[in-house]
């Protein structure tokens, strides 16, 4: 079954994982909920099911109640569930509310798997001295892995579609990593690439050691602009693709965007102030970008 097939070719979910699906979108107080709202109710239910099955994923990895053990065991529990799922047989109700959505759209099982990867990644308890390399890879699994499920479900899995998910994927993650440098901290991670971190004279790899010292500025400046490029290549590929599609996609670029501008403006040393888009903006973006 290609990407492209239309709404309503899979087999129905059944009404109890569907609904599980929803309810754990509408729990979750995303973004993307109302972005998901903007698509036809077949690829919308598909997308509940993709959400939930990432957000399920990654409240494993960031669950800081149980032994770094215990959450890599209960991952592989899920990469055995995609497996069954992909057999036509899973067992969860996220993946039970997934089989339709990937009988219908085709979406790429490496994806799903990918995505717990990066989970894996996430799961440790100390997270430092990522190159720019391992941060890449990190970014296209835990993000870049959901942009490639969602691209699917929209109708369009060619190149240039494939290049927003990655692009698109990467922008926001690192958009999350630059705005959460104090909470990730507090947890024992460091996302800031080694090679930023030596370019800049900071010898230094725990994380509260780093974000004291006089360079950290540099650093975030340097991961900034990288986040500026994958923001305007995901909008170069927007652009080439079919807007009717992509509506959601358009929607979270430009919500996340109005967040990356407002993370810079508040600078790198006072990062114990929180930093959002308020809920008018994203209601006035969602207008803008999804339906005018």
């Amino acid at each position: 079954m290609t990407a492209a097939a239309t709404d309503g070719a899979a087999p129905p979910a059944d009404a109890e994982a569907q609904a599980h699906a929803r309810a754990v979108t509408e729990r979750s107080g995303t973004s993307f909920f109302w972005a998901m709202r903007l698509l036809p109710a077949a690829r919308r239910d598909a997308m509940y099911a993709v959400y939930a099955f990432c957000r399920e994923v990654d409240d494993i990895a960031d669950d800081a109640g149980i032994a770094e053990a215990e959450r890599l065991a209960r991952l592989a529990d899920w990469r055995d569930d995609v497996e069954r799922l992909y057999a036509g047989a899973p067992r969860s109700l996220t993946c039970r509310a997934l089989r339709p959505a990937v009988a219908a759209y085709g979406i790429p099982k490496a994806e799903l798997l990918a995505l717990i990867d990066g989970m894996e990644m996430d799961a440790r308890d100390r997270i430092h001295g990522l190159t720019m390399a391992e941060l890449e890879l990190y970014c296209r699994r835990v993000a870049g892995a959901v942009g490639m499920m969602s691209v699917h479900v929209f109708g369009d899995g060619g190149e240039v579609a494939r290049r927003l998910a990655v692009a698109e994927g990467e922008a926001l993650q690192l958009t999350n990593i630059l705005r959460d440098l104090k909470e990730d901290a507090g947890r024992d991670r460091l996302y800031l690439p080694t090679e930023l971190l030596d370019e800049h004279g900071i010898a230094a790899r725990e994380p509260a050691e780093v974000l004291r010292h006089p360079a950290l500025g540099g650093v975030c400046d340097a991961l900034a602009a990288r986040a500026r490029e994958r923001y305007g290549e995901a909008a170069a590929a927007l652009g080439r693709l079919d807007r009717r599609l992509f509506r959601p996609a358009a929607v979270m670029l430009h919500v996340y965007r109005a967040l990356f501008d407002r993370v810079v403006a508040r600078g790198w040393r006072r990062l114990d102030e929180p930093v959002a888009v308020a809920k008018p903006v994203k209601l006035w973006l969602a207008l803008r970008h999804g339906l005018l």
